[in-house]
């Protein structure tokens, strides 16, 4: 069974994801669609890149990956089919494939070459629905595009070490549905500099001296409950991505609010590790 899944910022609203979908059925009435998600904020690269980099790993191999954010075609935003880790991807060429070939290699890249294509305002429906099903069917890279070796890299993300290796400059990268953020400092890199010492972690007027293994690691079980931290207290972990994260215990961004309204901080905003 052929698995496509889809990553886009298209929302519920409008009638693109079942545009797409409906396409895909009528060209492959078989195939097994997922969606990702369709909640990306409009536009963000790297919102896109984290979801999709943490999600497609736990597909088989040989799934396709449509990736429908800043899909229009221009000059500088070439539509391509990106073979990595067993996984196809078709994406343009805005960043995004950048950052999920970080740490592993491209097996192959080709640019997409369909004759007679006219990808419109809506080439994830009229170009990229129509390579995932090429591919999906066994069909080969070379029918639908020429080798490409310019794969437009983002690096404006990357944590920086600071203060001969005291400290780690971070951004935010990403803010989940609880509130939580994520940041760009991975535990990878946090060690290789901790070296055993103790640490701050500051983020805006917050204050963080610990790392957690899990959110309810906050919570002492030997004291009594009138002395525990709990709900409401802000806490630092590694999430299952290795990403260094803040959280407000059990939080709800809709009503008692997360970290990132609570601590104040948005996308891109800083947050820095202190060795002492």
């Amino acid at each position: 069974m052929a698995i496509i899944t889809l990553t886009t910022d298209f929302g519920h609203k409008d009638h693109f994801v079942g545009a797409v979908k409906g396409t895909i059925l009528t060209n492959l009435p078989d195939a097994y669609i997922v969606d990702i998600s369709h909640a990306i904020s409009p536009f963000n690269i790297q919102e896109c890149a984290y979801i999709l980099k943490n999600a497609y790993t736990s597909f088989p191999k040989g799934t396709v990956h449509i990736v429908g954010v800043d899909s229009e075609l221009s000059p500088e935003n070439q539509h391509l089919v990106v073979q990595v880790d067993g996984h196809y991807f078709v994406s343009s060429n805005n960043g995004v494939m950048s950052l999920i070939t970080s740490e592993i290699s491209p097996e192959k890249i080709v640019e997409i070459r369909l004759p007679n294509a006219d990808p419109g305002s809506f080439p994830v429906l009229n170009v990229f629905v129509q390579v995932a099903c090429h591919i999906a069917r066994g069909g080969k890279l070379e029918v639908v595009g020429k080798p490409f070796d310019e794969l437009r890299e983002l690096r404006e993300f990357e944590p920086r070490i600071l203060n001969e290796g005291r400290s780690i400059s971070g951004n935010v990268i990403y803010i989940d549905n609880y509130g939580n953020v994520v940041t760009n400092i991975q535990k990878s890199l946090f060690e290789a500099y901790r070296n055993g010492r103790s640490f701050e972690i500051n983020a805006r007027t917050t204050k963080i001296k610990e790392v957690h293994h899990s959110y309810n690691g906050i919570i002492n079980y030997d004291l009594d409950r009138s002395q525990r931290k709990g709900p409401g207290d802000a806490l630092a972990l590694f999430n299952s991505a290795g990403y260094m994260e803040l959280a407000i215990f059990k939080s709800d961004l809709n009503s008692v609010g997360g970290a990132s309204s609570l601590l104040g901080l948005n996308y891109r905003d800083t947050v820095t590790v202190n060795f002492l």
